[in-house]
C-alpha cells in the first residue's frame, strides 16, 4: 500500500498488488482480529521525525509527524509519497483510510488532490497524482481541482480506473475517459473527520466516501494529511474451482466498462451517450420520415372513407 505525489504538487496513497490466497470461508465482522497490520499505518508511528519507517517508504515532501503523515505541506510545487513494502495477497480486503486534505487556497486555487493505488507497480514516480501512467491494477482519485474548465462536474470528484497497462489518464480531461465511475464529494477543508473505504470482494468493488484519498497539489498547494490506513481481511466463501485460479496471472479488467468513446458528463457528474454521429442522425430522420408517410397513408384511407359516406346520403 502507498501513498504519493506528483505534477507541480501532489500526493497519492497506494497498494501493491499480488496474486491472492485462498481465505477462510467466515464472514468478517471488521474486529481488529481481521486487520492486517502489515498492511496498516496507525499511531503511534514508528519512525516519527525520521527519514525511515517499518513495512514502509516515503519519499519526496512526506513528513512523518506524531498525529499525521504529511504527504504535501500547503506550499506550491511540493509532492511526496508513502509506499507500503508489503505485497498483499488478499482475495477479499477492505482498506478505511482516514485523511484531511486543508489549505489556506480558495475555490479553484488549491491542490489537485489525493489518490489511492493498488498496482504491481511502486516507487514509480509519474503524471498521474505522482505516480506512473499505464499503470496495472486499480486507482482512486480524489480529485479536488477541475484541470478541464469546460467540465460540468462538482468538485471534488471521487473516481475509480482500472487499467492493464494499455490505457493512458488524460490530467487535462481529470480522467474522464477512462473512468470506471465516480460522484461528487465535499471532502476538503472540513472541521469533521474525513474518511474513505475501499471494498473489494468476490469481483465487486465498493468505494464509499464518509464526510471524504491519494493526491497532488497542482499548481497551487493544499495539505494533504494521512492520519491512518487499516487494512481488513475479508472471510468471503469462494467457489472450488476459484482455488485452482493463478491470481498472479490474471490481468486487471473491468465487465462492465462502457468505451470512453461513449463517455461525457452531464451537470450531475454522471456519464450520459456521447453525441449523435452521423448515422445515428440518418437512422432518426428515416425513422420520422417513415413515421410521416404511415400517417399520411393512414389520413389519406380515413378521409376516403368519409367521403364514401358522405356520398351515401345524397
Amino acid at each position: 500500500m502507498a501513498a504519493g505525489a506528483g505534477g507541480l504538487a501532489a500526493a497519492a496513497l497506494l497498494l501493491a498488488l499480488a496474486g491472492p490466497r485462498p481465505a477462510p470461508a467466515e464472514l468478517t465482522d471488521g474486529n481488529n482480529e481481521h486487520l492486517k497490520r502489515e498492511h496498516s499505518l496507525m499511531k503511534p508511528y514508528q519512525g516519527a521525525g525520521s527519514a525511515a519507517m517499518p513495512l514502509w517508504d516515503f519519499t519526496g515532501s512526506t513528513m512523518v509527524t506524531s498525529q499525521y503523515v504529511r504527504l504535501t505541506p500547503d506550499e506550491r510545487s511540493r509532492e511526496g509519497s508513502i509506499w507500503n513494502r508489503v505485497p498483499c495477497f488478499l482475495k477479499d480486503w477492505e482498506l478505511h483510510v482516514h485523511f484531511k486534505i486543508h489549505g489556506a487556497g480558495k475555490k479553484n486555487l488549491h491542490g489537485d488532490g489525493l489518490a489511492l493505488w493498488y498496482t504491481q507497480e511502486r516507487l514509480t514516480p509519474g503524471p498521474v497524482f505522482g505516480s506512473k501512467d499505464n499503470f496495472h491494477g486499480l486507482a482512486i482519485f480524489l480529485d479536488t481541482y477541475p484541470n478541464d474548465e469546460a467540465t460540468e462536474r462538482v468538485f471534488p470528484y471521487i473516481s475509480a480506473m482500472v487499467n492493464n497497462g494499455s490505457l493512458t489518464y488524460d490530467h487535462s480531461k481529470d480522467g474522464r475517459g477512462t473512468e470506471l465511475a465516480g460522484c461528487s464529494a465535499d471532502l476538503r477543508n472540513q472541521n469533521h473527520d474525513t474518511f474513505l473505504a475501499v471494498r473489494y470482494s468476490r469481483g465487486r468493488l465498493t468505494v464509499r466516501p464518509t464526510a471524504g484519498r491519494a493526491g497532488s497539489a497542482g499548481a497551487a498547494d493544499d495539505n494533504h494529511d494521512i492520519i491512518s490506513m487499516k487494512l481488513f481481511q475479508l472471510m468471503v466463501e469462494h467457489p472450488l474451482e476459484d482455488e485452482t485460479v493463478d491470481w498472479t496471472k490474471i490481468e486487471p479488467r473491468v465487465s462492465l466498462l462502457k468505451s470512453p468513446k461513449d463517455n461525457v458528463d452531464d451537470p450531475t457528474g454522471n456519464f450520459r451517450s456521447g453525441p449523435l454521429t452521423g448515422w445515428k442522425v440518418f437512422l432518426l430522420l428515416l425513422c420520422a420520415l417513415l413515421g410521416i408517410i404511415v400517417c399520411a397513408v393512414v389520413g389519406a384511407v380515413v378521409f376516403q372513407k368519409r367521403q364514401e359516406r358522405n356520398k351515401r346520403f345524397y
